[in-house]
């Protein structure tokens, strides 16, 4: 009876450490390569929170492996994937004010974009997030540019009649009122649509135009340089009811990461720019500069285009957008 007792007494704590040992595991989907900024952004929250030892794990799925690129939010609002880097603008067919993440000339530059990542237009955008049951952990912002596969890409006039690919209804919007045909596709998609000939332009950010080796199929490259039109807010999203459900050693751990992620986000994405110029320019890719003129003449558009249907569509898009455009 004694023997008996002890054996199962000793059953059961063996069960309880076996549970102890079970850490919680999030499962993390990007689209991107191992080797893109957006992949070590969730990279540095996954190892910093295994350093912290508080049994939660982050395995995080790259490459498109578990969810396609433009199909990422939904999933997680419904809390069937825990975590994603996400252009917020892919979620804008369920959100139509996310659309204002991807607006031509909005951002001046990276400093700028991190002062909107902290401003009351970025609260309003995050209550909406928390209405589809998901929350930020980290802020990024990246800044792009235009490759063209057979010739420069500065001004307007440069896209007339040409197939463009734009990421988000904004973009899309501004070059179709400037007379280019548009091709809709995630930015893991350009290279095939380049090198098939679907595709004689395209706008994406600096970091996808390297990560997904856009040079080898682009005879001219316009990236972000003074003036910047093109600015994408990239965020590390959570489900936010997954968030909740963790003890508040492993809710501390989570944070403390995704504060350090930002941080090596934000100089990391002003490298960008510069870097891809590098490898483009090594790949024997012409290299344009859009002017303050070309600039001017995008906003005009994009204005009548972009900004106007933006207003239109969205019952507070005024609102929001003058919030954006307060922030100096």
């Amino acid at each position: 009876m004694k023997a008996n007792f002890l054996t199962t007494a000793a059953a059961l704590a063996a069960l309880c450490l076996g549970g102890a040992a079970q850490a919680k595991e999030l499962r993390l989907s990007h689209q991107w390569s191992n080797k893109d900024v957006r992949h070590k952004v969730a990279e540095i929250v996954a190892n910093e929170v295994a350093a912290a030892d508080v049994d939660l794990d982050i395995k995080i799925f790259g490459s498109k492996s578990l969810f396609k690129p433009r199909e990422q939010y939904r999933p997680l609002s419904r809390g069937q994937l825990d975590m994603t880097v996400l252009p917020l603008s892919y979620a804008g067919g369920q959100q139509p004010a996310f659309n204002l993440t991807l607006m031509p000339g909005l951002v001046k530059n990276h400093d700028h974009a991190a002062r909107l990542s902290n401003s009351p237009f970025m609260e309003a955008l995050e209550e909406k997030m928390a209405g589809d049951d998901v929350m930020v952990l980290v802020h990024g912002y990246l800044a792009g540019g235009f490759v063209g596969k057979d010739k420069c890409i500065t001004k307007p006039a440069d896209v007339e009649g040409l197939q463009t690919r734009a990421a988000g209804k904004a973009f899309e919007q501004m070059l179709a009122g400037a007379g280019a045909s548009i091709a809709s596709m995630a930015s893991s998609e350009i290279y095939n649509a380049m090198q098939t000939g679907v595709l004689n332009a395209a706008n994406t950010s600096s970091s996808s135009f390297v990560s997904y080796r856009i040079y080898e199929q682009a005879k001219c490259y316009t990236p972000a340089g003074d003036v910047a039109l093109w600015f994408m807010y990239q965020p590390l999203l959570m489900n936010k009811s997954t968030f909740d459900d963790l003890n508040e050693a492993q809710q501390k751990a989570l944070l403390d990461a995704s504060a350090k992620a930002e941080a090596y986000y934000l100089e990391e994405a002003k490298k960008q720019d510069a870097a891809s110029v590098k490898v483009f320019e090594d790949a024997g890719v012409e290299i344009a500069q859009m002017s303050q003129e070309d600039f001017d003449a995008w906003r005009a558009i994009a204005q009548e285009t972009s900004y106007k249907q933006f207003v239109t569509e969205v019952p507070d898009g005024q609102a929001l957008l003058d919030m954006a455009l307060a922030v100096e």
